[in-house]
């Protein structure tokens, strides 16, 4: 058979998209770059050169079906986590976000109101209709100089610089109020330029002021002086601020805001590690957390499983209407019922407590007691949890051969027996893997702490806010969105770390664990 000769309209076609899309995402990488994105600039560098030589090069045909999926674990999976892992090691909070450069420039963009302050007023320009043409007066308080500037237009997306001259104020009825504060944006950009080579901007609704820069720059670049007081600050690359020195070069209280991040090697860790007011919370968090996970899968293996068990029974009556009702917890969307239960569990007017008061005569403080608390998110937990489980279980015990259950009756056991012996160990083999990955889901269970307690009730004595139905990732969203002394993203992400490492280790353990049992 005669090989098919290649089309080279289709070739020119393709070689085109593959320079169109390489200058496309070049220009999106220097973009990136320019912005100071340089992990997100080197990333789209690299997927975007391996996507484009793939699809470009017969050699690597059968990369093109893998490499979607190599680049969204790339992107979505792996940078996230190395992003994570190298905030980690630095300073970056809500007070030290930026680069030290951005820092500086802002801080140097700060300016301070020095020299003389004159009243101004904006009156019609000549004949032309107001708001077209103005002219801007400046009169001292005693009313003993007054300047006037040529005609103007407001402009507020561009500077412009107006040559102020002795003259009388014009004739015409000066503008209101509304006018001035209407055209705020425009008069700012406005810097009036008195005969005396002063340059005055304005600094409020009546007066033009002049203004200078609040700090100068030293010689290295670096150091900061305040003109106004003459106080000399210099970056600390520990804390990540423009600090205060004296005379001697020793640093001093003050600090200048904002601040810039820089890298503080293991100082995250060795907060968890060392700080007691985080150190306590994290390793009380920790075992809540475990436990928390163990029980959800226990309690929701067990409930599914018997009540799996009991549907299947072939003397139940109305087995499809118990199936329905007992899966409708799965079907409704898992936020709603939180917010259901959390309505029930209201110490002072939900059901629950009215029921267990009229009862027992009790009303468990279900959110300010840390017990309590805990036991009631066990119970939401196991609601929401066990329909999954139990519909494992009713197609697994489809599977188990009737004769065990016909050899097990002649030997004459009973139901409890068939249970223990038969049902439990021929369903625990192939839900040991969905019984690891529940486990690993509920240990970041955060829809569930945040929309049922929020964390409460809170730890007292804590450097970071802390709660007793916390989670380790519910935890972690605190410090990093909740903190009182200003968001700490960098120890978020060194927790978010350890987080990382304690669910692989446990993932880990327990696959070791479920191969010896049952290889």
């Amino acid at each position: 058979m005669p090989r098919a000769k290649k089309r080279p309209f289709s070739n020119a076609f393709k070689w085109l998209v593959i320079a169109l899309l390489a200058c496309f995402t070049g220009y999106l990488i220097v973009l990136m770059y320019a912005q100071g994105e340089i992990l997100f600039a080197v990333l789209t560098l690299i997927l975007s050169s391996v996507g484009l030589y793939i699809y470009g090069n017969r050699r690597a045909y059968s990369w093109r079906y893998v490499y979607p999926g190599l680049a969204g674990m790339s992107l979505f999976v792996l940078f996230p986590l190395v992003c994570t892992i190298a905030i980690a090691f630095t300073n970056y909070s809500s007070t030290n976000q930026l680069t030290f450069e951005r820092a500086q420039s802002v801080l140097m963009d700060r300016q301070f109101q020095g020299g003389k302050a004159l009243n101004f007023a904006l009156f019609p320009a000549g004949k032309e209709p107001a708001g077209d043409k103005w002219q801007l007066a400046l009169t001292s308080a005693d009313n003993s100089e007054t300047l006037v500037s040529p005609p103007f237009a407001f402009n507020a997306s561009a500077p412009q610089t107006l040559e102020m001259i002795p003259q009388t104020a014009p004739s015409a009825e000066k503008a209101g109020l509304r006018v001035v504060t209407q055209n705020r944006a425009a008069l700012g950009q406005i810097s009036a330029h008195l005969p005396d080579g002063e340059t005055l901007r304005m600094s409020s609704l009546r007066q033009f002021s002049g203004t200078q820069p609040l700090y100068k720059l030293g010689d290295d670049e670096k150091q900061l002086t305040n003109v106004e007081t003459g106080t000399i600050y210099r970056p600390n690359m520990k804390t990540g601020f423009y600090q205060a020195v004296n005379a001697q070069g020793e640093w001093q209280a003050e600090q200048l805001s904002p601040g810039f991040t820089v890298g503080i090697g293991w100082g995250n860790f060795l907060r968890v590690l060392h700080d007691e007011g985080i150190q306590k919370p994290f390793l009380s968090i920790f075992v809540w957390t475990v436990v928390f996970a163990l029980l959800t899968v226990i309690l929701t293996v067990a409930v599914g499983m018997v009540l799996a068990c009991v549907v299947q029974w072939e003397e139940l009556k109305g087995k499809a209407a118990y199936r329905i009702l007992l899966i409708l917890p799965y079907a409704v969307p898992a936020f709603i019922s939180i917010l259901i239960f959390k309505g029930l569990f209201n110490q002072s007017f939900g059901e629950i407590n009215l029921m267990l008061s009229a009862l027992f005569g009790i009303k468990p403080a279900w959110f300010s007691d840390p017990w309590t608390a805990k036991s009631m998110i066990i119970i939401v937990n196991t609601w929401l949890g066990y329909p999954y489980m139990m519909i494992l279980c009713m197609g697994l015990l489809k599977a188990i051969p009737d004769d065990l259950y016909e050899a097990s009756a002649m030997d004459g056991a009973t139901p409890m027996q068939n249970f223990f012996r038969i049902t439990l160990p021929l369903l625990i083999k192939p839900l040991t893997p969905l019984m690891i990955a529940s486990f690993a889901f509920n240990f970041n269970n955060f829809v569930l702490i945040q929309l049922l307690t929020n964390g409460g009730p809170d730890m007292l004595g804590t450097t970071t806010p802390a709660g007793h139905t916390d989670l380790l990732v519910s935890y972690t969203y605190r410090i990093a969105f909740e903190g009182g002394g200003g968001q700490d993203f960098g120890l978020a992400a060194a927790i978010a770390t350890l987080i990382f490492l304690l669910v692989g280790a446990l993932a880990i353990v327990n696959l070791k664990a479920s191969r010896m049992k049952f290889d």
